[in-house]
């Protein structure tokens, strides 16, 4: 590509028909960003909204958002769960502010309009008329039914202990989104034991929310970036390994196995790895084998376009992208662990954690590096990026010296956005 190119394109130009080479424009525009925001987070996906442990209670209920609308998962008295979107059906207020509570119904501090947690109205002040001095004044039209202005309420799937909704009421059903192999490694974490919520981290990064999906799919860096990482054997090139996508190429997993592949020199010759680093507390990388794992000892997997799954040795977290514009998303951590956990394994999970979230060991980094990549795209929107560690298709591989996983979320993403 020119190097001097003044042109600075709305639409990406790819240079082929493959997705080696990922059109920086792609990350800064914003009319393709709300394209994104319609046809992948509004319409025709599941999106993450949160976990069953979060909401335990009759009537109570958890702010989140798919995209960038606001919506509210709540547990009814009976204990189902709904999803409504946070916006009333009178005048558009956002009228939830909290991010947790319990309520016996939701009302709109504008004007008062209340409703059941399923997102029913079922009040609206001075409905009828107020009479003053012997005259009738206002009320609402004698046409007027409750039940035409209840909240917009989404699709919702359950599926061991993960709850995910949908503005699309005609979107697939959520096994076959995820299709047979990346549901077998969801499964695999969300086995049917109750969760444990054991705490939160927050965070806004400075760029668009696709590198947060890329980094997950990206088993290049972790082991050149991270000095965490490829110096206590977590996560490095020469560990057994495994590269997992759906047919659709839109999720993904990446296996792998610490200290399973013996020691390439390659790995231990570059320059974040540190050799002499040692651990003033053990407890950091104190691994235990648990019976779910069947062998790995991280496992991540990434389903498009909002949630994150970790198992990073005993650390188990949902990693929630928020998009908040093409140049920021935000990022919510929530860490986990199950019921019948011992206060010993709880410990090392919460010890554990403080490898990821915003001010983690290892996960600082991609924040920084995301950031980093934004400005350099913002500076040079005629440019691309190139993807091509593995070859230029689209493949599950065995090992980790690939991008293929980036390659097949753009097919993905050139199927929806160009179609």
């Amino acid at each position: 590509m020119n190097e001097t190119s003044t042109v600075f394109p709305e639409q990406p130009v790819w240079e082929s028909d493959g997705t080696h080479r990922i059109p920086f424009v792609a990350y800064t525009s914003d009319e393709i960003y709300r394209k994104e925001l319609e046809r992948f987070f509004y319409k025709g996906h599941w999106c993450y909204i949160g976990l069953e442990a979060e909401v335990p209670n009759p009537g109570d209920f958890k702010r989140t958002v798919i995209g960038e609308r606001s919506v509210i998962l709540a547990r009814d008295a009976d204990g189902t769960l709904n999803v409504v979107e946070n916006v009333c059906a009178h005048r558009g207020m956002r009228f939830c502010r909290e991010r947790h509570g319990n309520r016996k119904e939701f009302v709109c501090p504008y004007h008062q309009w209340n409703y059941t947690l399923k997102g029913d109205l079922q009040g609206v002040p001075f409905r009828r008329c107020v009479k003053q001095d012997g005259q009738v004044h206002g009320g609402m039209p004698a046409d007027f039914k409750t039940s035409d202005h209840g909240l917009t309420k989404l699709k919702v799937a359950t599926r061991g202990g993960v709850v995910f909704a949908s503005f699309d009421p005609d979107v697939e059903p959520f096994e076959d989104y995820l299709g047979p192999t990346i549901l077998g490694y969801f499964d695999r974490l969300f086995n049917g034991r109750k969760l444990k919520i054991l705490g939160y981290n927050r965070q806004r990064i400075p760029g668009n929310w696709k590198l947060m999906q890329e980094n997950i799919k990206d088993p290049y860096h972790p082991g050149l970036l991270h000095t965490w990482f490829v110096t206590f054997g977590l996560w490095r090139a020469d560990n057994k390994s495994q590269l997992r996508m759906d047919e659709k190429h839109r999720h993904a997993a990446m296996i792998s196995t610490r200290g399973s592949g013996g020691k390439a020199e390659q790995v231990t010759q570059v320059s974040s790895f540190k050799e002499e680093m040692k651990l003033n507390d053990p407890r950091f990388i104190d691994i235990v084998p648990e019976p779910w794992w069947g062998g790995p000892t991280a496992v991540m997997t990434t389903i498009f376009p909002s949630v994150i799954l970790q198992q990073q040795v005993n650390s188990v977290s949902t990693r929630h992208i928020q998009p908040t514009g093409h140049d920021s998303f935000d990022f919510v951590w929530t860490h986990f662990g199950f019921e019948d956990d011992d206060e010993v394994m709880t410990n090392r999970r919460l010890t554990q954690a403080n490898l990821f979230g915003p001010a983690g060991f290892v996960s600082a980094d991609d924040g920084e590096v995301i950031e980093f990549s934004q400005q350099a795209f913002e500076s040079k929107p005629f440019h691309r990026a190139v993807a091509e560690l593995g070859g230029r298709g689209v493949e599950n591989t065995e090992h980790m010296v690939t991008e293929t996983l980036i390659r097949g979320m753009y097919r993905y993403w050139r199927d929806v956005m160009e179609a």
